[in-house]
């Protein structure tokens, strides 16, 4: 009889699944937010993740709790309210070459953390930027966020008087060149996803729905587990293809499928359903952000992809070896250098 040690599955670098496992979840039974963290979980096993080689970063609120549930063994910091993407940008341009996974809240980013969001996205810092969003305040008791439907009725909030930010138009906008929309409750779109956000070369933003049980699962909240499964729009049929599958596509119809290369030779699949929809046009994708919130439809997949623009590590000509591994000597001007420089000041 083999030993329970050989049942064990490993992936391609000796680990298994649960290797990749953090501290059991506190949040709210049905939670969308711990669905998700069991689909990081999933891909990280897949693509053989080195967990030394990830840092996971979150600002506050429930969204930003779930790094504690997953990966364990990476690294982790968990900022100020709304703050993340600066100590993300900074721990980048200390080590670009760690693999970064954001978690936030529409609370997180689309309110207190708005600015800081809106630059991480400028500079295309890769990472790859969650943001868990129910639309209510989770932490707090319920109150509204910046992402709640104008006119929704909540049993603790009462009537909601302002439109929504919407975290995909704002990404696009500012410029960033992945962004994607899924649903808590979708685990093998989401899963295809996160493989593509990982192997993108920068900023990558997933906005999952991802449904508070305790205060916004009403039948009529566009961020409920009903209505997301009724009301659900895939753009594609998502599927992430290995970079050994050497498969090119110029042009296709709807029904035939598309691949989108990414920057370290991987590729997303890209599966046209019910209309003509271009994922590498972003006007295209923000007239069809905006055509959604009319028709009050819930819109999923790839939205927009570009992988031609540089990212921050790129565009300021760090060393391929980190600055955090550099010597003193490597980092410091000599003192001879530095009093010519002074000199010039004098």
């Amino acid at each position: 009889m083999a030993s329970r040690a050989q049942a064990i599955k490993s992936n391609a670098i000796g680990l298994s699944k649960k290797d990749y496992d953090g501290s059991v979840s506190t949040l709210c039974k049905g939670c969308g937010h711990n669905s998700i963290a069991n689909q990081i979980i999933q891909v990280a096993y897949e693509l053989s993740l080195k967990p030394h080689e990830v840092i996971k970063l979150s600002g506050i609120g429930c969204s930003s709790k779930s790094p504690a549930y997953f990966l364990g063994m990476s690294h982790g910091f968990n900022a100020l309210h709304g703050r993340m993407p600066s100590v993300g940008t900074g721990a980048l341009m200390a080590n670009h070459h760690l693999r970064a996974i954001g978690v936030s809240g529409d609370g997180d980013t689309g309110s207190i953390g708005f600015g800081q969001f809106k630059h991480l996205m400028r500079r295309n810092v890769r990472m790859v930027y969650i943001v868990e969003n129910n639309g209510v305040y989770g932490l707090t008791k319920g109150q509204f966020s910046a992402t709640a439907e104008l006119g929704l009725e909540l049993k603790y909030a009462g009537h909601n008087d302002f439109p929504q930010i919407d975290i995909c138009t704002e990404a696009l906008i500012a410029g960033c060149g992945f962004v994607a929309r899924s649903f808590a409750g979708d685990a093998k779109q989401v899963r295809e996803l996160l493989k593509a956000a990982l192997s993108h070369r920068g900023t990558a933003v997933l906005d999952i729905i991802s449904p508070c049980v305790a205060f916004n699962n009403d039948d009529s909240s566009p961020k409920s587990y009903s209505y997301g499964r009724e009301h659900e729009q895939p753009l594609q049929e998502i599927g992430y293809v290995p970079y050994a599958e050497e498969i090119v596509i110029n042009d296709y119809d709807p029904g035939e499928l598309k691949l989108v290369e990414l920057h370290d030779g991987s590729r997303i699949s890209l599966r046209k359903l019910e209309e003509d929809y271009d994922a590498t046009n972003r006007l295209e994708a923000i007239n069809r952000l905006q055509s959604a919130a009319v028709k009050q439809e819930f819109i999923t997949g790839m939205i927009y992809i570009d992988n031609e623009r540089p990212n921050l590590a790129e565009v300021s000509h760090l060393t391929d070896t980190p600055l955090a591994h550099l010597s003193d000597q490597d980092l410091r001007p000599s003192e001879e250098k530095l009093s010519s420089f002074l000199k010039a000041f004098a």
